[in-house]
This record gives C-alpha cells, sequence and structure tokens, in this order.
C-alpha cells in the first residue's frame, strides 16, 4: 500500500484515535467506566436481558466516537452500557472477562488473543490504519531501527505497536533480546519518551501525533504493511445467544462510517473534543494517518496481513505454534453480519 493518500471523495484517513491519551479522556457518562471491572449488572451477558448490549469507546476507534456520540444504538432502542478501552490489551481483557459483548482491537491483538484459547470473533472492520511507528525524542541520534541494539523501547504488549516493533527489529536484524522492552501503557511510554526514560517508543495516535507535534519527537520508522486492521471483536457465546444484537452493533458502525465519510471536518471536530486534542493533532491525525472508506467485511485482505505476523509471533512466544495460530486465524471472521450491513 503507498503512503500517498486517495482522495478526499475516497478516503477520509483517520489516525487510530488512542485510547487512554495523556491528553484527557472525555468523560463518563452514567454506566461507564474505564477501569476494566465488571459492569454492574443488567448487562447482555449470561442471564441478562436481550436490550442491552455492551460495547466499548476508544479514541483508537473513531466509529465507536461517533455511534456513542450520536446515540445510534440508543436511538435505535437499545440500553448501550459502555466502557472505555485503553488499548488493545484492554480490550480482550474486557472480552475475556465477560465484561464486554463486543470490544474494538487492531487485528494482530484479536488473533493473538484467539490463538491462545480466547473465544472471540470479527464481525467488523472498522479501519485500515496506519497508526503506529517507532518514535524517538528530538535529540535523539539513532537513525535506524539498528541503531536501536542495546536501547530502551517502550510497548504495550499484546497491541499494534508492539507487533509493529517486533517486525521492525526483525527486519533489522535484531532479536528481542538484543533491545530492552519496556512494558508500558501508550500514554505511559509517550511520557517516558518524553523524559527520556527510554530511547524509543512504539507509538500509536494520537499521542504520536501530539508529540511530534508538540514536542518536536521524529518517526524514526513507518511501515502501513507492518499495521493490521482496526477491528470490532466479539465474544463467539455472544454471538450465538444475541446474533440479532451483534447486527445492530455491526449496522450502527456503517451507520457512523457513512456520517463519517459524509462529513469529514465535523469529524474532525468531534474528535479533538472527545479527546481532548490541540486541532492540529486532531487534523494530523485524521488526514493522514488511516483510512475508513474500505471493506468493513472481515476476510483476505485482514488474513494476508496477519498471515505475515504469525511466524514472528510464533517465533517470540506471543501464540504457542504457529499451527495453533493459523488454525486460529482459519476461525477467526464473523463475516455474515458486515455482509449484511453493507447489503441492505
Amino acid at each position: 500500500m503507498s503512503h500517498a493518500l486517495r482522495p478526499l471523495a475516497r478516503r477520509t484517513a483517520l489516525g487510530a484515535l488512542l485510547g487512554g491519551v495523556a491528553l484527557g479522556a472525555a468523560g463518563c457518562v452514567q454506566g461507564e467506566s474505564s477501569s476494566g471491572a465488571a459492569p454492574a449488572a443488567g448487562g447482555s451477558g449470561s442471564g441478562s436481558g436481550g436490550d442491552t448490549v455492551r460495547l466499548d469507546y476508544a479514541y483508537y476507534n473513531p466509529l465507536s466516537l461517533v455511534v456513542r456520540e450520536r446515540r445510534i444504538l440508543e436511538d435505535a432502542g437499545l440500553t448501550v452500557q459502555w466502557e472505555q478501552s485503553l488499548g488493545s490489551n484492554k480490550a480482550n481483557e474486557f472480552l475475556r472477562n465477560d465484561n464486554l459483548d463486543l470490544a474494538s482491537t487492531a487485528g494482530a491483538a484479536v488473533l493473538q488473543a484467539r490463538s491462545n484459547g480466547q473465544a472471540v470473533q470479527t464481525v467488523d472492520v472498522y479501519s485500515q490504519p496506519e497508526w503506529t511507528a517507532l518514535v524517538v525524542g528530538p535529540g535523539s541520534t539513532v537513525t535506524d531501527v539498528a541503531g536501536l541494539r542495546g536501547k530502551r523501547i517502550a510497548a504495550t504488549t499484546g497491541t499494534d505497536p508492539y507487533f509493529f516493533l517486533r517486525q521492525a527489529l526483525d527486519r533489522a536484524g535484531l532479536a528481542a533480546s538484543d533491545v530492552e522492552i519496556v512494558n508500558l501503557q501508550h500514554p505511559d511510554g509517550r511520557a517516558a519518551l518524553e523524559r527520556g526514560d527510554v530511547d524509543a517508543w512504539a507509538g500509536l495516535d494520537p499521542n504520536m501525533a501530539a508529540t511530534e507535534v508538540q514536542n518536536g519527537s521524529r518517526l524514526l520508522y513507518r511501515n502501513v504493511d507492518l499495521n493490521t486492521y482496526g477491528v470490532l471483536n466479539a465474544r463467539e457465546e455472544f454471538i450465538e445467544s444475541s446474533p440479532e444484537l451483534v447486527q445492530q452493533v455491526v449496522d450502527a458502525y456503517e451507520q457512523a462510517r457513512a456520517w463519517a465519510l459524509a462529513n469529514p471536518d465535523e469529524l474532525v471536530a468531534l474528535y479533538a473534543e472527545q479527546a481532548q486534542l490541540d486541532p492540529q493533532v486532531a487534523s494530523l491525525v485524521l488526514t493522514e494517518r488511516t483510512g475508513l472508506d474500505i471493506d468493513p467485511v472481515p476476510g483476505d485482505a485482514q488474513r494476508t496481513v496477519l498471515e505475515g505476523v504469525i511466524p514472528l509471533m510464533a517465533a517470540n512466544g506471543d501464540v504457542r505454534s504457529e499451527e495453533e495460530a493459523l488454525t486460529a486465524l482459519d476461525g477467526l471472521f464473523a463475516p455474515q453480519f458486515a455482509e449484511k450491513a453493507v447489503s441492505a
């Protein structure tokens, strides 16, 4: 894929609007939390009514912000229990602990989760991002990835930036043992880079854009082909017990996509307000990083990207074996919901 953006009429580029940005999150409304704790009774999980759905919103998932802000599901008659995901690892944790019914991650993160036994499937593709890169401070003398040998690098394990880092190191001829990977949540990684506590950071937007604009940090290594897609996932139990609710959520996502593509300026304003971002940062993220004008049906495009990640996952011990990961990938996609949504 080329770094050049398609014309705006065909592509509204959107950054992976990072959950848990250090710049501040929008306040929670009743029934919301960002702690990861089990939600109050009455959700649509085990033993609960079918008119409630437990769903995440995240600043790395632009469509979730639109669905939530425009009350698409509530106006369709559902009660929504919203939880903020701070990163793909937290979204997977919500699903694993039965705190949410659907949550959004990067493609590599959900594949890792399923490969390691988590019963989840991808029901919609919300974006094709270039949401991560390797970032160094303005005074860094490092000029390429090979120059990171022996350096401390911040990354959030189980997320796209982490897998991006692993792939970047591999392509530069470095093993994970050749560097020190410091496991920090995304905003903490940015802070550590700016303090000089680490030499580099596997960044994620909008914090990545913010440190570029506000602190003069530099993107050391970019490669859009090493970014996996932004995907919406559901617990398999929920897919089986409440397929109509899964369909309503996916339908809402596709309504949100249509609105976002038709209203790019309003989307920028919504993003800046929700994530409490400087408009310049919001503009950088939304106009350069990730495309929404994509096929939302999970399938061959995502499989191709993930097949390239699996050998490295297995070699690094992120999954038990390459064979298990390939088996997990075979059953990862539940495309019927997005197929129905786009054909409606």
